[in-house]
């Protein structure tokens, strides 16, 4: 293995997927007489690679849902489950989340954000809390950094 491809591979699963991907699919190109079926090698690889990725949206998903019951919603009861659920997912992301996964969840977060708020305002509601799903924000109050910092969470809604 080329050095690019170990560094790669020793730095993300993500980029080193796609990577091998890539290069499987050009070998098979070169039309070698090998009984390997490339083609199928490098689909599957690249599924591994997607697969981790679209775990890792789901983390996200899942802590910026709690993150915002945590901030809106008036319930008390659930807040200890929602903070767990947070604990969670960050260390699931701990030892998944890579430089390039990091950089494509930066270009994901307002499309992730937006499909959590949705869910989020329809568990609201389905609560009993109507006034707080409409006071959801429309754009990400938090910063990627600010959703994996450990041991942050949005504050609760001020007594009204």
């Amino acid at each position: 293995m080329d050095q690019a491809a170990q560094d790669l591979y020793e730095t993300g699963f993500y980029a080193w997927a796609r990577h091998q991907a890539e290069a499987l699919r050009r070998l098979e190109g070169l039309r070698l007489d090998a009984d390997l079926d490339l083609d199928h090698v490098a689909g599957e690889i690249d599924d591994l690679g997607n697969a981790l990725r679209r775990a890792v949206r789901s983390q996200v998903r899942c802590i910026l849902e709690h993150f915002l019951k945590l901030a809106f919603s008036p319930a008390q009861q659930p807040r200890g489950g929602w903070e767990r659920s947070i604990i969670d997912a960050r260390t699931e992301l701990s030892g998944d989340l890579t430089r390039t996964l990091r950089n494509a969840l930066l270009g994901e977060l307002d499309r992730l954000y937006a499909q959590t708020r949705k869910a989020a305002a329809k568990d609201l509601e389905n609560e009993g809390a109507p006034e707080a799903a409409r006071l959801l924000p429309e754009t990400c109050p938090w910063s990627l950094d600010g959703i994996l910092r450990d041991d942050w969470y949005p504050a609760p809604p001020a007594a009204g």
